[in-house]
């Protein structure tokens, strides 16, 4: 009797541990190991998530643009070979993000969501299709002259379709009415001046950046609350 209960507790235990060394059907993976994972599967199926408008401004070579907001999302995702490996990106990987759990539900089970989106992906110097970038916006030159200033500055990158950034939003317009004699605050919208934000390496958003004597003294990626960000200040 106990040597058969001995042998039911040990498969059982064989059991839970190859349970729990399964593969998860989504996996983030950093730039590097992204890379490495596309140039190494055969014929990969890449989908860029995000907006027509924004695949034509820039994306990663030979991606298809399926956007996940789309109604059709299923619909277009669904032609892809569930089977075989499927990778997602989007600006910073929120929406990549939503896109993989949708492709998992719909029985893809190995997809790999790039960490950081295409921000990370172009600081990291990888290469890009596309680059109809509209000219223009903030220049270099143009920034430093901004932050060189008496008093502290507030850089505030931000985007429109960044959710955090818009939970952020309302405050941060207020602090630059409450604070205007104290902190100079400006939000420079990301997409407006790509070659900004990409000569600053900005790897993600919202990003808060603070000059003093245009110096950069604090910077902070993410969504932080009003009032942490006071105590910066």
């Amino acid at each position: 009797m106990k040597t058969k209960l001995f042998s039911l507790l040990f498969i059982s235990f064989l059991f839970l541990s190859c349970q729990g060394q399964a593969t998860k059907p989504v996996q983030t993976l950093d730039v590097k190991t992204y890379a490495e994972k596309l140039k190494n599967t055969e014929k990969p199926q890449l989908l860029d998530v995000r907006t027509p408008e924004e695949f034509g401004v820039e994306h990663i070579e030979n991606a298809d643009n399926v956007n996940v907001n789309s109604p059709d999302f299923a619909t277009k995702a669904g032609q892809y070979d569930k089977s075989k490996p499927i990778f997602v990106y989007c600006k910073v990987g929120g929406r990549s993000a939503q896109a993989a759990d949708k492709l998992v539900a719909m029985g893809f089970t190995e997809v790999y969501n790039l960490e950081g989106g295409i921000m990370k992906w172009t600081t990291a110097g990888m290469p890009k299709a596309g680059q109809t970038a509209k000219t223009g916006g903030m220049t270099v030159e143009d920034y430093q002259k901004l932050v060189a200033s008496d008093k502290k500055v507030l850089i505030n990158f931000t985007a429109v379709w960044c959710a955090p950034c818009q939970k952020m939003k309302p405050y941060i317009l207020k602090m630059q009415e409450e604070l205007k004699n104290q902190v100079k605050i400006v939000r420079v919208d990301a997409d407006e001046n790509k070659g900004l934000t990409e000569a600053m390496k900005i790897e993600g958003l919202p990003m808060i950046i603070i000059y003093e004597n245009g110096k950069e003294v604090w910077r902070n990626l993410g969504y932080i609350s009003e009032e942490d960000l006071k105590k910066h200040l």
